[in-house]
């Protein structure tokens, strides 16, 4: 691997290491936009566009923006970069604490699609954002504090022919033992260094404490969680701060909630991106036939993990297109509009790989698997712009410990960072 990636993937587990949740991951790339100059831009004021860079922060989706010099309401357009800041997780109940048997436990919810079988028998923080009664927002973290464990097979014959988990049954996680009067939002709010008769109400996810890591005889592979999105997440930031500024604004648009659905104030369905998009118009001076220009000089790369051929399963996979890992970011296609990607915005994808150096694949569903979605459609319906869904090849998707290569994501950023220098 050369070293420009290796340095990439280093980012990249530091970015994750920092991000066990989509408030944290929000939080991390306002951290890193405002150590390149870049300014928060309250919801609640006057939106001022200069030359230069902003963001907006809402829960956990960010929108971040740059401006040329030059920028002209009569020429330039958006080019945005989407892509979703959470994961599959297992959600923290409203009152948490649990207890059967002696043990102490955690009372949860499956969020989204994760592979379940894959949350057992790991170390498990929790991560997350506590509100006070007065509003106040307080991320937190703890260590690994948790654990789901399963039954030995001396006890279960069938688990290795037929792994069945009961959502409800089977899911809590242990905390402690023997500690009945254990409180686990109070131990949560002390993390936090707050009383917890403070503490209104929360957002809480478990989260894998393991490192990530590259591995392989030739260090070719990247193990971590949540690649499925923060690889996007990433590598959209990075091209953010890294584009030379051409004609455009150029956008990063890292939403909340994609993984149930997007409907909601922080999800690709809801109303964010086109809110911020229209008040930078605005700030513009551009009149409501001038949005409509703006928006048709515009474009979006929707950037989402995806499939990798499994070698072990070759009948999931369309068989005139199997792509590998370090192959390059993936062009998905879909004849039902699952994703966006068409001949115009694929064009444009493959004009940003080649002004990068960067080889893609293209990915088409198996017809007789599902195919699944991306925020890419959403953000066509509300937009009306040229978009396409891209993203780089994973095994194990939806797993607490997702399976990359290490070239790909270095490329991914590579791409998106000549789409948005103008290519």
């Amino acid at each position: 691997m050369d070293a420009m990636a290796l340095d990439h993937i280093s980012d990249l587990a530091a970015f994750v290491s920092a991000s066990p949740s989509s408030f944290h991951a929000a939080g991390e790339v306002a951290r890193r936009l405002d150590a390149a100059g870049f300014t928060q831009q309250p919801e609640d004021e006057r939106f001022v566009l200069e030359p230069g860079g902003g963001y907006v922060v809402r829960d956990g989706a960010i929108v971040a923006w740059h401006a040329p010099s030059g920028v002209d309401a009569a020429h330039s357009g958006f080019r945005i970069v989407g892509a979703h800041t959470d994961s599959p997780a297992l959600k923290l109940k409203p009152q948490p604490t649990a207890s059967a048997f002696g043990w102490q436990q955690v009372a949860v919810e499956v969020y989204g699609g994760p592979l379940l079988n894959q949350w057992l028998d790991r170390e498990l923080g929790v991560a997350g954002r506590v509100v006070t009664r007065s509003g106040e927002q307080v991320l937190v973290r703890t260590p690994a504090w948790l654990r789901v464990p399963q039954p030995a097979p001396h006890l279960d014959r069938s688990v290795n022919e037929a792994l069945k988990l009961d959502k409800q049954a089977h899911l809590k996680p242990v905390v402690s033992v023997g500690r009945p009067d254990l409180d686990l939002l109070q131990l949560i709010a002390e993390e936090a260094d707050l009383d917890a008769a403070d503490v209104a109400s929360h957002d809480l996810y478990c989260y894998p404490t393991e490192a990530p890591a590259v591995f392989g005889q030739a260090g070719e592979f990247f193990a971590s969680s949540r690649l499925d999105n923060l690889s996007s997440v990433h590598a959209g930031l990075v091209a953010l701060l890294d584009a030379e500024a051409g004609d455009d604004i150029t956008v990063l648009a890292c939403f909340d909630h994609e993984e149930v659905g997007s409907s909601s104030r922080s999800g690709a369905a809801g109303p964010l991106l086109e809110e911020v998009l229209r008040r930078l118009a605005g700030a513009l001076g551009v009149d409501a036939d001038g949005w409509h220009r703006l928006l048709a000089r515009s474009s979006c790369i929707s950037a989402d993990a995806g499939h990798a051929v499994h070698p072990n399963y070759p009948q999931l996979h369309d068989p005139d297109h199997r792509p590998v890992l370090n192959g390059g970011p993936l062009l998905k296609h879909n004849a039902n509009l699952r994703y966006t990607s068409d001949a115009t915005s694929s064009a444009l994808w493959r004009r940003a790989c080649a002004e990068a150096g960067v080889p893609t694949q293209d990915f088409v569903s198996n017809n007789a698997v599902p195919c699944g979605s991306t925020i890419g459609p959403m953000t066509a319906e509300r937009l009306g712009i040229v978009m396409c869904d891209v993203g780089i090849p994973l095994l194990s998707m939806h797993s607490t410990r997702e399976l990359a290569g290490v070239q790909d994501p270095a490329w991914l950023a590579g791409a998106l960072t000549a789409y948005y220098a103008g290519a």
